[in-house]
């Protein structure tokens, strides 16, 4: 069972919500930026729900083309497609009696968005090529990274989807907010890194932890746990010093084995040459960011700025025209 111990107030007020909540059928919405744990939170609430031994099933709303996750969330009927020679359960259907997480919520579709709202209205899912609804009692968690509100206001969500969605919200804080914590965290973060790269480090320095504090770490949970490992991997003695801590000034490729030999050549790439066009330009910036971020597609979008669907779409443009990703 996931436990989170925490000194900070406002985790506190955080935890007690999602107690309450937890003896609840409310849908919940997990608010918070990449890396703040919203998925842990999730599964908190899940394991202290009248749920926690049923069905417990995840699907990402962002990492897999519109037509596929239609199939995945409500699944098909026989003979629905060409070919197809046998049905399909759907993650509703599967969660039935449990709970379904809806992990990048926002990055749903219009036409999807819609369906998953009559399916919170009248409990039933209907598969593709179906005539009929199927019922369903699922308890939907939905996670994103992005404002909700805002999304809702630039007419980019449903309004309706939102507040079904958000009968509880859970708003969970940066970790620069939660300096209080950071030591505790550190060291949770320590034992679990030191048996992930097979180094013993029994502690860390209080100047070690006072850097780390310095920093704001734009991923969070996520980012401090590369740095600890790196920090790990070079600590003497089994013990992180200062000297060992690399926070914010690191090179921004270097550091990551996947980014090979092109990570030298990173400033070049990204600027203006004669001969080289817009488009080969955002694509180097692309491509590196998505090396930076160990290919998670989430972080890079963020960073860069565009959606996770819009990141899809051009790295599958640059798949076909046969650029190796």
């Amino acid at each position: 069972m996931i436990e989170i111990q925490t000194q900070d107030s406002k985790m506190k007020d955080i935890l007690r919500l999602a107690q309450t909540v937890a003896a609840s059928k409310s849908s919940v919405l997990v608010q918070g930026e990449a890396g703040t744990g919203k998925t842990s939170m999730a599964r908190y609430i899940t394991e202290r729900s009248d749920r926690a031994k049923c069905p417990f099933v995840t699907v990402n709303c962002a990492q897999q083309p519109e037509m596929l996750l239609e199939t995945e969330l409500f699944g098909f009927e026989k003979g629905a497609f060409a070919g197809t020679v046998s049905e399909k359960r759907g993650k509703f259907e599967q969660a039935s009696g449990g709970t379904l997480i809806l992990d990048d919520v926002t990055e749903l579709s219009p036409k999807l968005q819609a369906k998953v709202l009559r399916i919170l209205e009248t409990g039933l899912v209907e598969r593709i090529g179906s005539r009929g609804g199927i019922a369903v009692d699922v308890r939907v968690i939905a996670i994103t990274s992005q404002n909700a509100s805002e999304l809702v206001a630039q007419g980019k969500f449903s309004e309706t989807l939102f507040y079904k969605l958000s009968n509880v919200r859970v708003l969970m804080p940066p970790l620069r907010e939660r300096l209080a914590d950071l030591k505790f965290i550190v060291s949770q973060m320590l034992a679990a890194v030191s048996s992930n790269v097979n180094k013993r480090v029994s502690g860390i320095t209080e100047d070690a932890v006072q850097k780390l504090s310095t920093y704001a770490f734009p991923y969070n949970l996520r980012e401090l746990d590369g740095v600890l490992e790196r920090a790990v991997m070079s600590a003497q003695d089994g013990v992180v010093r200062s000297q060992d801590i690399h926070v914010g000034q690191q090179a921004p490729f270097a550091v990551h084995q996947g980014a090979g030999a092109h990570s030298a050549n990173w400033e070049a790439e990204a600027q203006w040459a004669p001969g080289r066009t817009l488009d080969d330009i955002e694509r180097a910036v692309i491509l590196k960011s998505l090396s930076y971020h160990n290919g998670n597609r989430t972080h890079t979008a963020k960073e860069l700025g565009i959606s996770i669907r819009t990141l899809r779409n051009k790295l599958n443009l640059y798949r076909k025209a046969g650029i190796s990703i």
